[in-house]
């Protein structure tokens, strides 16, 4: 069909390589359709993500001896001891072990801890 109709009206040069052709309007909606792109990641992913960040750090700020707490690697366990950055827990059967803050996750601890408040 007469080549696609010159491939959806662009232009067969000389050499036979296709010129498309774009005005104004299409440099300007390409770059709008980016900065759309931008927008959305920022707001659905960077945004969420950095706000939980931050959550995650006040919380971790806010243990305290005496707060049971669960690791990343699942122990539940009791806060016996504060160092500047790691604690000291103790299990259920006495066994006492260090771990780093960065160690204890929010889930799990924030239900053990909305108890105890």
């Amino acid at each position: 069909m007469n080549k696609l109709f010159i491939i959806l009206k662009g232009e067969l040069g000389a050499s036979g390589v296709l010129y498309a052709e774009t005005g104004g309007a299409g440099d300007f909606s390409g770059l709008l359709f980016l900065l759309l792109i931008i927008l959305v990641f920022y707001f659905f992913f960077i945004r969420p993500q950095m706000k939980k960040q931050k959550q995650l750090r006040q919380f971790r700020e806010q243990i305290k001896k005496g707060d049971k707490v669960v690791t990343i690697g699942g122990i539940h366990g009791k806060i016996v001891e504060e160092q500047e950055q790691s604690f000291t827990l103790e299990v259920e059967d006495g066994t006492r072990f260090r771990v780093q803050k960065t160690a204890i996750a929010m889930e799990g601890a924030s239900e053990q801890l909305g108890e105890r408040r």
